[in-house]
């Protein structure tokens, strides 16, 4: 039996392909300064996690995976190269993996963890038994990885340190392209350019797929048909030109009882192309609408049927961290979100206002390194308007090192009537329980720790 080692195992990523291989056979190990809920679940599952670097932890391994945050000179990359061990980082590896399957890639700035969830539920439904890497945990299945028998290969394609560029797909999905990760791509033209190689992966009988409303996608699906790709377009907007071959539209949106949207699907990539699909979502937003038909446009792709799809699509739950309804206490609903980009804010926004109207929305917001919260500091003061009250914590510097910039700055750029500045996790949480009142809807936006804040409110409730 080969044993792996996983150098950073603790998060969303490396936790997904230590998982995919402890059901593949193999024997694995893994570290990390702390030990996260992701490492918690594989140790739970006969995974041996260490806190903590050590040379000693990588003796045995037949090769070693380190996450991208971890440097040279880990004590753990540094023993094993002096012991001749293999190392890899994800985006050396992922490509092997995909090997022999029909791999399905979703890239995009925002909603490629929820659309590769999607995909990955949606075939498990229909009995296709996907092996899957996503960056969150599904809901419906309590994983964020699953080694599947099937043709089906899904994986959330990551851009940050061009880790995509890694992988074998035959279908990509891309949800949106704006910019993001500065401190890896200093100018939007060299994330244009990261996705066109992306893009470049895929073989003559691959195909794209792409939203027709976003700019950054659009152009992609663009300068794929000049290469003569198959590409494949979907929109939520009925009246808009539809400038591909193949096309997926939503129709007729009107939230429902379940938190979500009900809305209809027409498409010209079934025989019966006249056929409408009723489509009934119990995930919140417009945002996650198209996030349903990427994920339907895959299924029409692989020519399955997308009335199963639907039936699917209306049981998925969604995944941790997205829009999370972490409980409720005293009259007061407290959800965790993800979300770090001002795109995302905003979207997740509107979810909620769409999901509870006339109900105070309180967003709690920690700013993920001060790389994105400089480079997009206008768009961050303006993406707060779907909320009543706004707390911004201090930023988390994430992989970046400590800088005199404070997100104080952010909020005094606000036009937003109701906005504090609030520094600490602690502070943060003391000026909610003073404040929240029955009736009201906390959700907290963060990539970092800030989802701290939900447990110890609902502690202090």
């Amino acid at each position: 039996m080969k044993r792996v080692h996983f150098i950073g195992i603790g998060g969303s990523g490396l936790s997904a392909i230590a998982r995919l291989l402890k059901e593949s056979g193999y024997e694995v190990s893994g570290s990390d300064r702390s030990l996260s809920q992701f490492a918690v679940d594989l140790q739970n599952d006969g995974v041996t996690i260490y806190i903590g670097h050590h040379p000693r932890n990588v003796t045995g391994a037949e090769f070693v995976i380190r996450s991208s945050a971890i440097p040279d000179d880990n004590p753990e990359v540094e023993a094993a190269r002096h012991a001749g061990i293999p190392v890899y980082k994800r985006s050396d590896f992922l490509g092997q993996l995909m090997s022999g399957k029909t791999g399905i890639a979703v890239a995009g700035t925002h909603g490629k963890t929820t659309t590769t969830a999607m995909i990955a539920w949606t075939l498990y439904a229909m009995d296709r038994d996907p092996s899957f890497i996503v960056g969150g945990t599904l809901n419906n299945l309590k994983v964020n990885a699953r080694a599947g028998q099937g043709d089906p290969f899904v994986i959330e394609a990551d851009e940050y340190d061009r880790m995509f560029l890694g992988l074998k797909p035959r279908i990509e999905v891309i949800t949106n392209l704006e910019h993001d990760h500065p401190d890896c791509y200093p100018k939007y033209e060299d994330m244009v350019s990261a996705f066109k190689s992306f893009v470049g992966l895929l073989p003559s009988d691959g195909s794209l797929i792409a939203s027709a409303e976003d700019e950054g996608a659009a152009s992609l699906l663009n300068y794929a048909r000049r290469k003569g790709m198959n590409v494949v377009s979907y929109t939520l907007r009925g009246d808009m030109t539809i400038n591909t071959p193949q096309w997926i539209q939503a129709r007729s949106l009107k939230p429902n009882d379940r938190g979500g949207y009900d809305f209809l699907v027409i498409t010209n990539m079934t025989s019966d192309a006249a056929s409408t699909i009723k489509v009934s979502l119990q995930v919140p937003g417009e945002h996650n609408v198209r996030n349903a038909l990427a994920t339907l446009s895959v299924i029409a792709t692989l020519g399955l049927s997308l009335q199963e799809a639907a039936d699917a699509l209306g049981e998925f739950s969604g995944t941790g961290r997205r829009f999370e309804v972490r409980g409720e206490r005293k009259g007061v609903t407290v959800i965790d979100d993800y979300a770090h980009h001002p795109t995302e804010i905003r979207a997740t926004l509107a979810g909620a206002k769409a999901r509870y109207p006339n109900h105070r929305i309180w967003a709690v917001w920690q700013p993920h390194t001060y790389s994105r919260t400089q480079t997009l500091f206008y768009e961050f003061s303006r993406a707060f308007s779907d909320a009543n009250e706004v707390l911004v914590t201090e930023i988390y510097a994430s992989r970046e090192p400590k800088q005199d910039f404070s997100s104080a700055e952010v909020v005094s750029a606000m036009p937003h009537s109701s906005a504090h500045y609030t520094g600490s996790l602690e502070k943060t949480t003391q000026y909610l329980l003073k404040n929240l009142r029955s009736g009201d809807i906390l959700l907290v936006l963060s990539a970092g720790d800030a989802d701290q804040i939900s447990t110890n409110v609902l502690k202090g409730l």
